[in-house]
């Protein structure tokens, strides 16, 4: 027996060679996807665990709906009845969720992770640093789809008839959506402290709710102001799912492809500046 290896082996074992351990299950890590699909499990329950992102992705979306449907406070273009109002504001309400969701809550949790260590000792784990932002995707892409499915209850039980052929378009805009506002989420968290985070997150929820095409038609603006308000990309994906789910027809790819310069854009920027430390 080596000095490294004191312990004999049990009685009728076979002999061990060199560089063979005695660790029973022998460890090692997991596969892959059994590790991404662990946490973006753990990202998912995390996020519907907390409260205060739950108002902001859930709640506050869903209440938005109700308000400006049944009460008559804003002109909306086209709407008379609670069913054409709410044919204006789901759409519109589906894209504020998805930003509320990828941007807003991921790049508030993502901050305060960075501020406390925790993403840098989870870079130090077997998962790599690119598993680590797709369980958190996942974990977005899981709870949006719960907020849709909700949001859509509540607009069908105000009276909103979608085209049910518009669902294609609409999910491909979603998911370009989703994919810019993350990257845009991951930009802010991985660049500014967590209070700057924090604040900055919430001013660009306020103020996009205002000027997003979401409850605020986009006609009310000024002529300028409107034609840099359609490059945003909420905007973008408010417009477009407005015009799937309402109007039919051919994808919108205008929005589209706005949608696509900021998803590659921001993503591209997220990875060459984002700082786990």
């Amino acid at each position: 027996m080596s000095p490294a290896d004191p312990t004999p082996p049990p009685a009728g074992a076979p002999p061990l060679g060199p560089g063979t351990g005695t660790f029973a299950p022998r460890p090692g890590a997991a596969p892959l996807p059994r590790m991404i699909a662990a946490q973006t499990a753990l990202e998912t329950r995390l996020l519907l665990r907390h409260g205060e992102q739950l108002l902001l992705t859930v709640v506050i979306p869903a209440l938005a709906l109700l308000l400006f449907a049944t009460v008559d406070i804003l002109a909306l273009p086209d709407a008379g009845s609670t069913a054409e109002r709410t044919g204006f504001l789901a759409p519109g309400v589906l894209a504020l969720a998805a930003f509320a969701t990828a941007f807003t809550g991921q790049a508030i949790a993502t901050g305060y992770e960075r501020r406390y260590g925790v993403l840098k000792r989870l870079g130090a784990t077997p998962l790599p640093r690119w598993g680590l932002l797709a369980g958190k995707t996942g974990a977005v892409l899981v709870t949006l789809a719960l907020q849709s499915l909700l949001l859509i209850a509540i607009a069908l039980a105000l009276g909103w008839s979608p085209e049910p052929g518009g669902a294609p378009a609409a999910l491909l805009l979603l998911l370009l959506g989703t994919t810019a506002f993350s990257a845009l989420g991951l930009l802010m968290a991985g660049t500014l402290r967590a209070e700057a985070t924090l604040a900055g997150a919430n001013l660009v929820f306020v103020v996009l709710l205002l000027c997003g095409d979401v409850i605020v038609p986009l006609e009310n603006f000024p002529g300028p102001v409107r034609e840099v308000l359609g490059l945003l990309p909420l905007t973008a994906l408010a417009d477009g799912l407005r015009r799937v789910l309402q109007e039919g027809g051919s994808p919108p790819w205008g929005s589209l492809a706005v949608l696509a310069v900021w998803a590659v854009a921001a993503t591209a920027a997220a990875a060459r500046a984002f700082r786990w430390e």
